[in-house]
């Protein structure tokens, strides 16, 4: 097996070459992969960029007859992620490791975000310093800031390629060889800070049943990571206590975790209890960030850096929509468990997003788009431990159907 080595070799192949005699003197097998276009390969590569454009369906000729970057980006890191999952596929990747400015980034990332997770992913960028998320998405990818612009060898850019090439080599070499024998069935639930008691109580009854529990904050890249786990099939069932994100993605907040949202266990017939966990709330940054339309709606400062949005019975009603809609499609045992007496932590009688009219027609949707789904209303708030085991037990009874 081996790691593949990803660049474009007209510009970085030298630099690739080097952290490719780094691997070597780990004792690391690699294969270089030309995900270059325009230029000439400074080195020649194990797999060609006529093999990569290929793999994309196209060939190099078209490409340069193109002459248009944007698109020989675009292709390359299609062809480049078919090469790699192939590879991955035939038992011949042990890992893929890239370097690169925007186009590299771009393209050494695609290729990782296809690889399932343990499979070891560093990337070497002149981005990594800020915004990674579109780079990174779900996936465990390690970025690496190049702190210099990686176009040459020099003391600092040295430096860093070293560092990758030996941290690829650590994640090759002491990757876990065996199953663990105490491992679980994993049972994935969502989790915000107003809905925490919930899930800390359903959890606790998990456990005692016999499952490993894996928490992700709904904060848009853990709903999506949650989403792409149980696509991998790794996951046993799944607690969707806390649907926010599907509040975030109609509205406009910040932690949308897209429109797919939902739909993972749905389609793949992974048994699931959900809920409507602070869907009461759209979230924005700090409170000057909030964009000018909403000013007026009713705010509450969770923290210096996040402000929450109520929702409106208007938004509710396309909320439950969306989340009956999308359960009804399960293929596999479902059900959706609504606590009568709030949604979160503060929404609940006292408290600032305590709206009845919302709540009333978020589940009114709900039950007219859920089909044959079982839609379970609980005279409990989400966070009593009454409304937490009641989920529990439910998943528990789907799981053992």
């Amino acid at each position: 097996m081996s790691v593949y080595l990803l660049a474009t070799l007209d510009t970085k192949g030298r630099e690739i070459e080097y952290v490719r005699d780094r691997l070597a003197a780990a004792g690391v097998e690699t294969m270089i992969v030309d995900t270059g276009c325009l230029g000439e390969p400074a080195i020649a590569a194990d797999v060609s960029r006529e093999e990569v454009f290929a793999a994309a369906g196209t060939t190099l000729a078209e490409m340069l007859e193109k002459n248009d970057r944007g698109s020989a980006v675009s292709k390359a890191a299609e062809g480049a992620t078919a090469v790699v999952t192939k590879a991955l596929a035939d038992g011949k990747l042990s890992g893929v490791l890239a370097i690169g400015g925007g186009a590299g980034t771009s393209i050494g990332t695609a290729a990782m975000r296809a690889m399932p997770l343990g499979a070891p992913k560093v990337m070497v960028s002149t981005l990594a310093s800020g915004d990674v998320r579109a780079f990174v998405g779900d996936k465990d990818v390690v970025m690496i800031n190049s702190i210099v612009d990686i176009l040459g060898l020099n003391r600092i850019s040295r430096t860093v390629l070293a560092e990758a090439a030996a941290a690829m080599a650590g994640m090759v070499k002491f990757a876990a060889t065996a199953k663990d024998e105490e491992d679980k069935p994993l049972v994935c639930a969502t989790m915000f800070g107003v809905t925490t008691p919930c899930v800390e109580r359903a959890r606790e009854v998990l456990e005692a049943a016999g499952y490993e529990v894996l928490v992700f904050h709904a904060t848009g890249t853990g709903g999506q990571a949650m989403e792409s786990l149980v696509r991998e099939g790794l996951i046993a069932g799944v607690l969707d206590i806390t649907t926010t994100e599907l509040a975030d993605e109609l509205v406009g907040g910040v932690l949308s975790a897209g429109p797919k949202r939902l739909t993972a266990a749905a389609e793949t017939g992974t048994p699931q209890v959900v809920s409507a966990g602070a869907t009461d709330m759209v979230n924005f940054w700090a409170m000057e960030t909030v964009p000018p339309q909403f000013r007026d709606r009713k705010l509450h400062k969770h923290n210096d850096n996040i402000t929450l949005m109520r929702t409106t019975v208007e938004e509710n009603e396309q909320i439950g929509a969306d989340l009956g809609s999308k359960v009804a499609r399960s293929t596999g045992p479902a059900a959706v468990m609504l606590p009568l007496k709030g949604v979160s932590g503060i929404d609940r009688e006292g408290q600032p997003f305590d709206d009845p009219a919302a709540r009333a027609a978020l589940y009114r949707t709900i039950r007219a788009s859920a089909g044959d789904v079982p839609v379970i209303g609980k005279d409990n708030h989400i966070n009593d431990p009454e409304f937490a085991e009641a989920c529990a037990r439910k998943l528990i009874q789907l799981l053992t159907v």
